[in-house]
């Protein structure tokens, strides 16, 4: 007799690749925005931060994909929140950048960085609207 297979659970597999996607963004942003630009800058005998635009957003995205796998009480509201103020100050500074653009090798590592986060944020937004339950503790584990 072949073992029970298990049921297939496409919210909780498309959840695991949300928080994946969002550990990828923590590493790429912290490698575009820091480590690239120390590593550019002590190179050219400049000030090390001179490259540098400074935030905390890395920390914030790991916090939103470790939610999604671990889903604590509070992940559906943290991922509401968190998705609409990247959506609205990404979507602000865009319309500034695109104003005035300024298509240097920085500040256009910035913009695609920036596009990847966007997207990311829709997708954990439009999932949370379409199926909140798979952003919701599992109140049967144990």
């Amino acid at each position: 007799m072949a073992p029970a297979r298990p049921s297939f659970q496409p919210a909780a597999g498309w959840t695991a690749f949300l928080a994946h996607f969002l550990f990828i963004l923590a590493a790429w942003t912290v490698f575009i925005k820091y480590l690239l630009p120390v590593g550019f800058a002590l190179a050219y005998g400049e000030p090390w931060s001179r490259h540098i635009y400074w935030d905390a957003w890395p920390i914030i995205h790991v916090w939103v994909g470790w939610a999604l796998l671990a889903r604590p009480w509070y992940t559906y509201r943290l991922a509401i929140a968190v998705s609409l103020l990247e959506i609205v100050i990404i979507c602000s500074l865009f319309a500034r950048f695109l104003a005035d653009p300024d298509w240097s090798t920085w500040r256009t590592n910035w913009f695609v960085n920036k596009v990847f986060v966007l997207s990311c944020f829709i997708l954990v937004l439009v999932t949370a609207l379409a199926r909140p339950g798979s952003l919701k503790a599992d109140t049967n584990a144990k």
